[in-house]
């Protein structure tokens, strides 16, 4: 089990996770936002990544794992993609999306709006899972730093979201 702290380009502070896999764009992470909390998955931009190493207490985050008897791995059913078919994908599955660009503060949610290789637009998933009509920007993929999903706050979104999404139907 490697534990690696990610430098990402343009924020302040770094990415914490247990590594699971990585392909030529994208590392995949169990994120770990806080001490011995494991909470969702995270896609990295290695494009963002400016720094990749262990982390210093990697041993004992490894121990209160093993403890908490939790099991790290790759999410059965992903699959690495660009970013377009990575956002598609989640949306797929559940009902939208999560991403930041550089601007580490903010999150976003939604779903695929109108898309193209360089650029797309979403329907932006406010807290309480409506979507804000007044939304309307276009991001850059090449911006995207990270993609995470299946962490307490998305799935409470998602929940959110598709609950809303059903009941208009």
């Amino acid at each position: 089990m490697r534990i690696e702290n990610y430098k990402i380009a343009d924020w302040e502070d770094s990415e914490i996770g247990v590594f699971l896999d990585e392909n030529e764009d994208w590392i995949l992470i169990n994120s770990i936002p806080g001490d011995y909390q494991l909470d969702g998955y995270k896609l990295l931009s290695k494009n963002h990544v400016e720094e990749r190493s262990e982390v210093e207490n990697s041993n004992l985050i490894q121990k209160v794992i093993e403890l908490k008897e939790i099991k790290v791995q790759k999410p059965i059913d992903f699959k690495f993609g660009d970013a377009i078919e990575i956002l598609q994908g989640l949306a797929a599955k559940y009902g939208c999306f999560e991403f930041q660009d550089e601007v580490e503060e903010e999150l976003f949610y939604g779903t695929l709006g109108e898309y193209d290789e360089e650029s797309f637009s979403i329907d932006f998933i406010k807290s309480d899972g409506t979507i804000d009509l007044d939304f309307d920007e276009v991001f850059e993929v090449k911006d995207i730093r990270t993609i995470s999903f299946e962490s307490d706050y998305f799935n409470s979104i998602s929940l959110l979201y598709n609950y809303y999404k059903k009941d208009k139907k």
